[in-house]
């Protein structure tokens, strides 16, 4: 069968506008993503598991006079930052939008003898619980994918959620070179790949939003059934001055930010990637 062509070059996307197709219910692409987030080599879907332990323990650390925490993990994948979190004694729960995920890191908390709450929900779509949490951890840089009023909806969930003196800890990545962050076009066929088991063509593309600190990045997927299905993944980039307006907006009393959490491994960690920490 012949896999009908996709058009080499897209017309740039009007802001924000959304693709045609959603990977993180697709039982396929979320089986490829489980499988990247669980590789302990690489920083693709999670980070490696070196920067994984060190960082988990350094959030823990900026507590560690309050003794055993109450601990939410927004996007907890399959449960890397949770189970450090528990292993330590404290009160851990983690939500994430893939069931794939989620089945993983109930049954690794299982086998391991963790309990941790685990909840397989859009976070976006849940009433907060109010004041019940010590700390709130957000990490992968997950806050900039998300459009502004939906960044601001789990902003003011994470504030009601939190409990007085609670900490808000996150990561971003920085406005520095934004240019240098536009991935050149590429076209290729594949057998079989991350977007499909099925023969496919895939153009991928980037479109730089500047005034707004975004980038668009686009990919495109074309099957033999004709049908072209295009992911987008709009992805914003922060000053420390920007993120100080959001929590300011917000209510957060007192923030700190760090750029020296990761390693320098790249235009995706080291100093290019901003954690912060905000106390209710």
């Amino acid at each position: 069968m012949t896999i009908p062509p996709i058009n080499s070059k897209s017309q740039k996307p009007e802001l924000y506008e959304k693709g045609s197709a959603f990977m993180w219910n697709d039982p396929y692409i979320s089986e490829q993503l489980l499988q990247i987030h669980l590789n302990p080599d690489v920083d693709l879907a999670s980070r490696k598991k070196t920067t994984i332990e060190h960082t988990a323990k350094w959030i823990l650390d900026l507590q560690k006079e309050k003794g055993k925490l109450n601990i939410l993990d927004l996007g907890c994948g399959p449960g890397l930052y949770t189970e450090h979190y528990a292993r330590k004694g404290h009160k851990v729960s983690g939500i994430d939008i893939s069931k794939n995920s989620i089945d993983y890191a109930r049954n690794s908390s299982q086998r391991n003898d963790l309990n941790i709450t685990y909840i397989n929900a859009n976070y976006l779509k849940l009433e907060p619980e109010e004041d019940k949490y010590d700390l709130i951890t957000l990490i992968y840089t997950d806050l900039g994918v998300l459009f502004p009023d939906d960044r601001n909806t789990l902003m003011n969930w994470i504030y009601r959620a939190l409990k007085k003196g609670g900490l808000f800890v996150f990561d971003v990545l920085s406005d520095k070179e934004l240019t240098n962050k536009v991935t050149p076009g590429s076209s290729e066929e594949v057998t079989s790949g991350f977007w499909s088991s099925s023969p496919h063509l895939l153009l991928s593309e980037s479109f730089l939003y500047e005034e707004q600190k975004v980038i668009l990045y686009q990919h495109r997927i074309s099957k033999n059934s004709g049908k072209v299905e295009t992911y987008r993944f709009w992805t914003h980039f922060f000053s420390e001055k920007d993120i100080s307006k959001i929590l300011e907006t917000i209510g957060f009393r007192a923030f700190s930010f760090h750029d020296d959490i990761l390693p320098a491994e790249g235009e995706w960690s080291g100093d290019n990637v901003i954690f912060t920490v905000a106390e209710k």
